[in-house]
């Protein structure tokens, strides 16, 4: 089965051929949606990592896609209200980043915070696979916002290099960032950096210039980096929640400042050859520019509130029927442990669910929720 080709137009109103097959398999289309999808729910996790039982964990995944996910993916990209009425999210920084961020924050209030000795220490588990890691990510960033418009075409190309001009410019901004305050720089917070020009550029990576990105670069190194390490530190609620790996301020705050950016950069010209809505433009390109931007605003807030609102439905429905938190004693043991399992068996307090050890009652200790 397949899809007909997707259609640009140039400036004078010619169609732009895309140098690809003129079809492609919707079983193609198919697996690159799901894996959007999936990628999503694994940056919830990181909000909720610690604590969250595995149960109710398994609850929340199919009834959030199904209610929370999908709804924003049909409203901006599946020809949806928000998608006819103009507002622009290139390749997820509202339908991934903003909802991931925001609902990992909403759920990580419902679950309540970690142990005490758990959120005062805790170190990166191994710096070089860290390393590793955000060198695939950003590898594969490209595919990720490259292959936004299944074609291979000049949307694509602009996609790509503004990708990597904002993610390098994020990265050395935030590195400097650290350098200023905190005296020396920091792998994690290299990596930190690099994630938010990231996502700061996914909703805008198709339709602006190469001197936009750099700004948008500029302020995704400075502007998550100071909700995460200044405004998290003064605000109550912040405090407040815990949110394990800070997705809300990494995926959150990056991805909503990119979408509102790309209200300011849309370049018309790349606007023509992607969006539905004719005279496309960012408010930095005068005309209707200004309406753009309050559409952004207006899409940036739908996804927050719909997250909100979704998000604190299901965690309250789960609660009436499993616990969504693990007990006290078992996180005492470990969320992993408790499973019989650890990343490293060179330390822990685990032996009670210890699996490993062939022929005794432990061997077949129940697993844990």
């Amino acid at each position: 089965m397949s899809s007909s080709a997707t259609v640009h137009y140039r400036a004078d109103g010619s169609v732009e051929t895309a140098a690809v097959e003129p079809l492609y398999p919707m079983a193609t289309v198919v697996y690159f949606q799901c894996v959007f999808a999936a990628i999503t729910l694994i940056l919830v996790a990181g909000s909720l990592l610690g604590r969250m039982s595995f149960l109710a964990w398994m609850i929340f995944v199919p009834l959030w896609l199904t209610f929370s996910y999908t709804v924003g993916a049909f409203s901006l990209w599946g020809g949806g209200f928000l998608f006819h009425w103009g507002v622009i999210d290139y390749c997820g920084g509202y339908v991934i980043h903003v909802s991931a961020g925001i609902a990992g924050f909403t759920a990580a209030y419902w679950v309540g915070p970690r142990a005490q000795k758990d959120r005062e220490r805790f170190p990166p588990n191994n710096i070089l696979f860290t390393l590793t890691g955000a060198g695939l990510l950003w590898m594969g960033w490209a595919g990720f916002n490259g292959g936004g418009p299944y074609a291979a075409n000049s949307v694509a190309s602009m996609a790509v290099l503004n990708t990597n001009i904002c993610t390098a410019m994020s990265l050395i901004v935030w590195t400097c960032l650290d350098v200023i305050f905190f005296k020396k720089p920091s792998v994690v917070g290299a990596v930190q950096g690099m994630i938010t020009g990231l996502v700061c550029i996914t909703p805008a990576a198709g339709v602006v210039q190469g001197w936009a990105a750099l700004v948008m670069g500029v302020l995704a190194g400075s502007i998550p980096w100071y909700t995460m390490m200044i405004l998290h530190k003064r605000s109550k609620i912040l405090q407040r929640v815990d949110d394990t790996l800070g997705v809300f301020h990494t995926h959150g705050v990056a991805g909503l400042l990119g979408g509102l950016l790309t209200g300011l950069f849309a370049e018309p010209t790349l606007c023509n050859l992607f969006l539905p809505v004719a005279d496309s433009r960012g408010a930095f390109y005068g005309g209707a520019g200004g309406a753009q931007f309050g559409k952004q605003i207006a899409g940036g807030l739908f996804v927050v509130a719909w997250n909100v609102a979704v998000t604190s439905l299901i965690c309250l429905a789960i609660n009436l029927l499993v616990p969504l938190r693990m007990p006290d004693d078992k996180l005492e043991v470990g969320d992993d442990a408790v499973h019989g399992e650890e990343a490293y068996a060179l330390w822990g307090d685990g032996e009670m669910y210890d699996v490993t050890k062939h022929g005794s009652d432990a061997a077949v200790a129940p697993v844990v929720v």
